[in-house]
C-alpha cells in the first residue's frame, strides 16, 4: 500500500472526529436540576443536607458542597472525579466506608453521571422552577424548524400544539371531541359548578350560539365567582370558627364576599394578591381592600382561659409565612422555621426574613379578634361623615385622617392582656385586666402620643370604683384619675390624662367601696389614646360630641382584618432557634429568599413590598403556580402533578413548555386575567376530548399524565349538593352575607365550653349553594366532610377524592338530597303522567342527553316495585317526604325513589 493512500486512511478519522467536534461540539452537559440534583435528593440529603451536615459535608447548597470539610478538604474536587471523596466514596469496597452508608450502593448510571458532572465542573444550576419565566417561541417559528405534529398547523388553540408534541413522542393521539351536550354540562359544571340552564341548553341545541359563546355566556354568570371560591377559600383556610378546642363562631364572611365579588369582576390575580396581603397599606384603602386582608385573619384564634396569647400570635404568624408560600409559590416553606430546607435551597434564616414581613401586624390573639372593620349601616355612615367634616375645619389632613381610620377599624390602641406585675391583681380569663379593690398592674412601654384623653373599654358590676394611673410606678406623678360606675355589658367612655411625651411604664390601681375580697372591681379590655375633640367652644359641639361616642358604641357587623403597627409599637424580628419561639437568636429584617426574584429598591420593606415582590413579573413562581392549580382544577391533575410543591422533590412538569406558555401568556397577555386563562383552557381541544378510555390506552398512561383523553373525575362536595338542588329547581341564586345552616343530623355539635347550636335555616337559606353553608371547623357540615371536602385549619391545596359506602348513605338519606327528590320526582311527573316517558325526561334533564333502553328499563322496574310497596303502606309514604308543601302520594314518592337513584348515578356525580 503506497504512503500516500496510508496518509488518506489516517487522515479521514482524523478530520471526521475534527468534523464533529466543530458540528457538534462538546459531550452534552449534564444537568443540574434534572440529572443531578434527583440523585442527591434521592441517596444523600437525607444525611449531608438542611437537617444534617455528617462529616462537615453538605449537598444543599454549591457553597457548602464545595467548601472544605472535616477531613480539612473539599468533598466536591470541580473538574477532578478521581481526586473528590464523594466520588471515592460512592465506589469504596469497604462497606464501612462506601456511601450511602448502610444503603444500596448508587447505581453504575447513577455513578457515571456523577463523575461527569464533577468532571464538567460541578455546575450547581438552578431548579427549573426557580428560573424565571420566559417568552416562548412562537408556534410559526416552531412549525418552521420542522417542531410539531403533522396536525400541529390545524391546531388553532397552542395548547393543542404542545400537547400534541408530547402525545406523538408518546405514540398517542388526541381522542374524538365530546358528545356537543355532555360537553356543555361538563364546561359549565367546571365554570359555574352547576348544571347549564334550561336558557342555555335551548340556545345551543338551536345553534344560536356555538361552543365558545356558550363559554363566554358561563364565564360572565354569577355564579362563576361563587364556584371558584370554593377552591380560594380551601387556599385561604375559610371558616366561620376560631379553632382549637372552644371553636367559638368568628364573623369573617365579609371575607368570603369579597373573594366571590372578585373572580366574578375577573380582578386581575395580582391585584387580588396585593390585596389579600397588604390591602391595608395601599393608599387611602378603601373598605374593600381592608375586607380583603382577612386572608391571612382566617389563621386559627385561642381564646381559652390559660392560654399564652403571645405563643398563639406567633403561631399565626409562622402560619402566614407557610400559607403564602404554599398558596403563591408552592413551597413548602414550614420546613425552614426548624432548620435550613433540606431539600431546597432556602436557608432558616430566610424563613425568619420572610417572616419579619408579617410580624408586625396589630393582632394579637385576642378573644375579641381586634383589630376588626367596622361595616357602617348608611345612618352611621352619615354619622362617620359628620363627624370628618368637623374635624376638617380644626386639624389637619394627617389629623383628621388618624381619626377616621381610628373609627374605621379602632387601632392603634392597647389590649389589657399585656399587663404585668400584678398585686391584687389578675388576668381574668387570661384575657381581661381585673383589678381588686387596692390592687394594682402595669402596662410596660406605653406612648400616649401626646393625648389629652384616654379611651378606655370594660366591664364592671359595681359603682364608685376610683382608678388611678401614675407614670412610672405606685409613687410616681398622677397621669389621671377616675370613677368606674356599674355598666350594662362592655362599654367605651373617655377619661381625661395628663399629656406626656414618649415612651413610659403606667402603673394603674384601683380602689373600691363595695368590692369584696379578691373580687375583682372591672374588667379592662383595652385602652387607647385619641384627643380631644376639638371646637368646644364652637355651636353644635356637644351634637358632634353624642355622634362620636354613638359611633364608638357601634355594635354591627366587624371583621378581623390586617393593621400595620405604627413605628413605636413595632416589634423586632429573630431566628427562632429550632423553631421555638422562646428561643430567639439573631435580630433580622424584611427579605426574601436570595434564590428566588431579587428585591427592587422602589418596594417598601413591608408586606405591600413583598406583595409586590411576589407579582413581579421576574417572579418564578407565582404565574407558574397560578397556572398550575388552575389547570388541575380543570384537567383533573397538574402539568406538575405535586400541586403544592415546586421544589426540587416535586414530580417535573408533563409539558415544560406548556406551563411556560401559560404561565407566560398570564402575565403579559391576560394580564393576570383568570377568566381568560380558563378560556383559554377550556376552548383547547385537549380539553374537549370524549373522556372514555380504553384499555389499551389505559395501560398506556393511567393517570392521562398526557391527555389523549378529557378529563374525568368526581364533583366536588359543594357541587354535588349544589348540582342536585339544581335540577329539582329548590336552588336558591341568593347571594352573599352571614353562613346559613342547612339541615344536618341532630347531635353533631357537641363542643365543649362552647353552648352554641346548629340553628337550621328556613325557607331558601335552607337551599343556598354549599359556599354559604355554616363551617364550624372541629365539626364541619356531615356530608361535605364525607365527599372530602376540608376542615380548613390550614391551607389546603388539593382536596383528596375517595370513594367510601358513606358517600352513597349521604346521597340517599340526607334530607337536602331527599328534599331535592322529592322535587325532582314531582317535575318529572308533572312534565309526563306517563312514568316511562317521566323517567326518561328526568334522566334527559339531569344529563343532557337521552336515555338508554337498558336504564330506562331497570328504572321503570324500579318506580313500579315501589309503587306497590307505597300503595301497600301509606305510613311509609308519609315519612319518605319531608317537604311539607308535597302531597304524599304512593306515585309521587315512587317518583321521587327514581329520582334519587337517578341523582346517584356515576355520571350526575361525575364530570362527563
Amino acid at each position: 500500500m503506497s504512503k500516500n493512500r496510508i496518509l488518506i486512511l489516517i487522515t479521514i478519522p482524523v478530520v471526521l472526529t475534527l468534523l464533529g467536534f466543530f458540528l457538534f461540539g462538546k459531550e452534552k452537559e449534564v444537568d443540574f436540576s434534572t440529572q443531578i440534583k434527583p440523585i442527591l435528593n434521592k441517596h444523600c440529603i437525607s444525611c449531608h443536607g438542611g437537617v444534617k451536615k455528617n462529616g462537615g459535608f453538605s449537598v444543599l447548597f454549591q457553597d457548602e458542597a464545595l467548601a472544605v470539610t472535616e477531613s480539612g478538604h473539599p468533598a466536591i474536587i470541580p473538574g477532578d472525579p478521581a481526586n473528590s471523596e464523594m466520588i471515592k466514596r460512592l465506589t469504596e469496597s469497604d462497606p464501612e466506608m462506601r456511601m450511602p452508608l448502610d444503603k444500596p450502593p448508587l447505581s453504575k448510571e447513577e455513578i457515571d453521571l456523577l463523575k461527569e458532572w464533577v468532571s464538567q465542573g460541578a455546575n450547581w444550576g438552578k431548579h427549573w422552577a426557580y428560573e424565571p419565566v420566559q417568552e416562548p417561541v412562537s408556534l410559526d417559528q416552531k412549525l418552521e424548524a420542522g417542531i410539531g405534529s403533522a396536525e400541529s398547523d390545524n391546531l388553532s388553540n397552542p395548547i393543542d400544539f404542545y400537547v400534541g408534541e408530547k402525545l406523538e413522542e408518546q405514540g398517542l393521539a388526541f381522542s374524538e371531541e365530546e358528545n356537543s351536550m355532555k360537553l356543555l354540562r361538563r364546561v359549565s359544571l367546571d365554570i359555574t359548578g352547576l348544571p347549564p340552564s334550561d336558557s342555555l341548553v335551548n340556545l345551543y341545541q338551536s345553534g344560536t350560539i356555538n361552543y365558545d359563546q356558550a363559554v363566554d355566556y358561563l364565564l360572565t354568570e354569577e355564579t362563576f365567582g361563587e364556584n371558584w371560591a370554593s377552591w380560594w377559600l380551601d387556599l385561604a383556610r375559610y371558616a366561620d370558627t376560631k379553632g382549637y378546642e372552644r371553636d367559638v363562631s368568628r364573623t369573617v364572611w365579609p371575607f368570603r364576599d369579597y373573594v366571590i365579588n372578585s373572580f366574578n369582576q375577573d380582578k386581575p390575580f395580582d391585584q387580588f394578591t396585593i390585596e389579600q396581603l397588604a390591602g391595608d397599606l395601599l393608599p387611602n384603602p378603601t373598605n374593600e381592600q381592608l375586607t380583603a386582608t382577612a386572608f391571612h385573619r382566617n389563621t386559627m384564634n385561642n381564646d381559652e382561659g390559660g392560654t399564652q396569647d403571645e405563643e398563639f400570635r406567633v403561631a399565626a404568624v409562622l402560619d402566614r409565612v407557610n400559607t403564602t408560600y404554599e398558596v403563591w409559590q408552592s413551597t413548602t416553606m414550614a420546613c425552614v422555621q426548624c432548620h435550613s430546607h433540606p431539600y431546597d435551597p432556602i436557608k432558616h434564616e430566610e424563613f425568619y426574613e420572610s417572616m419579619a414581613f408579617f410580624n408586625n401586624t396589630r393582632d394579637e390573639d385576642t378573644h375579641d379578634e381586634e383589630p376588626r372593620l367596622r361595616f357602617y349601616t348608611v345612618k352611621d355612615q352619615i354619622k362617620v361623615a359628620e363627624i370628618t367634616s368637623w374635624l376638617q375645619n380644626f386639624e389637619s389632613e394627617k389629623e383628621v385622617k388618624n381619626r377616621t381610620d381610628f373609627l374605621t377599624y379602632f387601632e392603634p390602641k392597647y389590649e389589657s392582656h399585656i399587663a404585668t406585675d400584678f398585686i391584687k391583681a389578675e388576668l381574668i380569663d387570661t384575657k381581661w385586666l381585673g383589678l381588686w379593690d387596692g390592687g394594682s398592674a402595669y402596662f410596660r412601654n406605653i406612648n400616649t402620643q401626646g393625648s389629652d384623653q384616654m379611651l378606655l373599654n370594660y366591664r364592671s358590676g359595681l359603682n364608685g370604683t376610683r382608678i388611678t394611673i401614675r407614670i412610672g410606678g405606685p409613687e410616681g406623678e398622677i397621669l389621671s384619675q377616675f370613677t368606674l360606675n356599674k355598666t350594662k355589658g362592655d362599654e367605651i367612655h373617655t377619661f381625661p390624662i395628663k399629656q406626656i411625651e414618649g415612651i413610659h411604664d403606667l402603673h394603674i390601681s384601683a380602689k373600691s367601696p363595695e368590692a369584696g375580697p379578691q373580687q375583682n372591681t372591672s374588667a379592662l379590655v383595652w385602652f387607647a389614646f385619641i384627643p380631644s375633640l376639638p371646637g368646644s367652644d364652637q355651636p353644635g359641639f356637644s351634637t358632634i360630641k353624642d355622634t362620636w361616642q354613638s359611633v364608638l358604641e357601634f355594635n354591627g357587623t366587624k371583621l378581623p382584618i390586617l393593621i400595620e403597627n405604627p413605628d413605636y409599637m413595632k416589634r423586632e424580628t429573630h431566628v427562632f432557634e429550632r423553631g421555638n419561639w422562646m428561643m430567639h437568636g439573631d435580630k433580622v429584617q424584611p427579605d426574601v429568599p436570595s434564590e428566588l426574584n431579587g428585591w427592587k429598591p422602589e418596594w417598601p420593606r413591608n408586606r405591600l413590598g413583598f406583595a409586590y415582590w411576589l407579582t413581579d413579573k421576574e417572579n418564578p413562581l407565582t404565574s407558574r403556580t397560578l397556572v398550575n392549580r388552575v389547570w388541575n382544577q380543570l384537567m383533573g391533575r397538574g402539568l406538575v402533578a405535586s400541586i403544592e410543591d415546586m421544589g426540587t422533590q416535586s414530580d417535573a412538569p408533563s409539558h415544560p413548555e406548556l406551563l411556560n406558555y401559560l404561565s407566560w401568556e398570564t402575565m403579559n397577555t391576560f394580564d393576570w386575567s383568570m377568566k381568560k386563562l380558563i378560556r383559554q383552557i377550556v376552548t383547547s381541544s385537549t380539553y374537549k376530548q370524549r373522556s372514555v378510555v380504553s384499555p389499551e390506552l389505559y395501560a398506556q398512561d393511567p393517570q392521562n399524565k398526557y391527555y389523549a383523553r378529557g378529563p374525568r373525575g368526581r364533583l366536588s362536595a359543594e357541587q354535588i349538593r349544589d348540582q342536585a338542588l339544581a335540577v329539582s329547581e329548590l336552588l336558591s341564586d341568593k347571594m352573599f352575607g352571614p353562613s346559613v345552616k342547612p339541615p344536618q343530623p341532630e347531635g353533631i355539635w357537641q363542643t365543649v365550653y362552647n353552648g352554641e347550636s346548629w340553628n337550621e335555616a328556613k325557607g331558601e337559606d335552607k337551599y343556598r349553594r354549599g359556599i354559604y353553608t355554616f363551617l364550624k371547623r372541629t365539626s364541619p357540615y356531615p356530608s361535605f366532610i364525607t365527599f372530602d371536602a376540608g376542615s380548613r385549619e390550614v391551607c389546603l391545596s388539593r382536596r383528596i377524592v375517595t370513594n367510601t359506602p358513606l358517600q352513597a348513605l349521604v346521597t340517599l338519606n340526607d334530607p337536602v338530597y331527599l328534599n331535592a327528590a322529592s322535587n325532582l320526582g314531582k317535575l318529572m311527573l308533572d312534565q309526563e303522567s306517563d312514568p316511562t316517558q317521566a323517567i326518561a325526561y328526568g334522566y334527559q334533564k339531569l344529563m343532557l342527553v337521552p336515555i338508554s333502553d337498558q336504564k330506562l328499563e331497570a328504572l321503570t322496574d324500579l318506580y313500579e316495585q315501589t309503587l306497590v310497596e307505597f300503595k301497600a303502606d301509606s305510613v311509609a309514604t308519609k315519612q319518605f317526604f319531608m317537604m311539607e308543601d308535597l302531597e304524599a302520594t304512593p306515585e309521587l314518592a315512587s317518583m321521587a325513589v327514581v329520582a334519587n337513584a337517578l341523582m346517584n348515578l356515576d355520571e350526575f356525580l361525575t364530570k362527563p
